[in-house]
């Protein structure tokens, strides 16, 4: 009896194991049938069992299509047999994807997040006004508060005017300004005030001073 047991290691690799190998077994039969006629009416039928196994996705579009994707990749793409849609190609599905680029272009500032840098960008198209000068001076308390969250630490007003020239391409010039940003003190009390409050409002999960009967 031990002597006869198979363990899947020694079967046949699954190349969608979500089919399961019975799947496999049918498609691997019609892919061995010698006339076209008889690939083609087996191709039907193995399409129309794996439309059952998935009834949730008979509705979605293009379900059909994705189908006759998978029954020539689990085939290997041997099966000889007419589709309704165009047959995938093994150069499509193993062909590698483009790298993508990092959307960030000051990495050494990264801490300011994307957003900054996109606030930054929509300022230098708006016209010098008070409208203009309240947004630039929203953006460099928002840099500082960045600042804070990731240094725990004061930072002086000339250290943010400098980022934001360097950031906004040398197109905004706050290091002449006698006008101060908010306290550092009042932007980490804010924060200290919102996690106070939170774990007032916390369960404490401790058994300590529970009674034991």
């Amino acid at each position: 009896m031990i002597d006869q047991l198979q363990y899947n290691t020694e079967r046949e690799h699954l190349i969608i194991p979500e089919y399961g190998r019975h799947m496999q077994k049918m498609i691997n039969y019609a892919t061995s049938r010698d006339t076209k006629e008889e690939r083609n009416k087996l191709a039907k039928a193995i399409i129309a069992v794996m439309g059952n196994l998935q009834p949730h996705l008979r509705d979605v579009p293009d379900f059909q299509h994705k189908l006759w994707d998978q029954l020539f990749i689990m085939s290997d793409f041997k099966l000889d047999a007419d589709s309704p849609y165009p047959k995938p190609s093994r150069e499509v599905l193993e062909a590698r994807p483009e790298p993508l680029e990092y959307p960030q272009n000051y990495p050494k500032y990264r801490f300011y997040g994307n957003n900054i840098k996109t606030m930054i960008d929509v300022a230098n198209t708006w016209e010098d006004g008070e409208m203009k000068e309240a947004l630039v001076y929203t953006i460099a308390n928002h840099m500082k508060k960045c600042f804070l969250n990731w240094n725990k630490d004061t930072v002086e007003d000339s250290v943010i005017f400098q980022h934001l020239y360097e950031l906004s391409d040398e197109k905004i010039n706050l290091k002449n300004s006698k006008e101060p940003l908010s306290d550092s003190s009042n932007l980490l009390r804010v924060k200290k005030k919102y996690t106070s409050n939170t774990k007032k409002g916390k369960k404490s999960s401790s058994n300590r001073g529970r009674k034991r009967y």
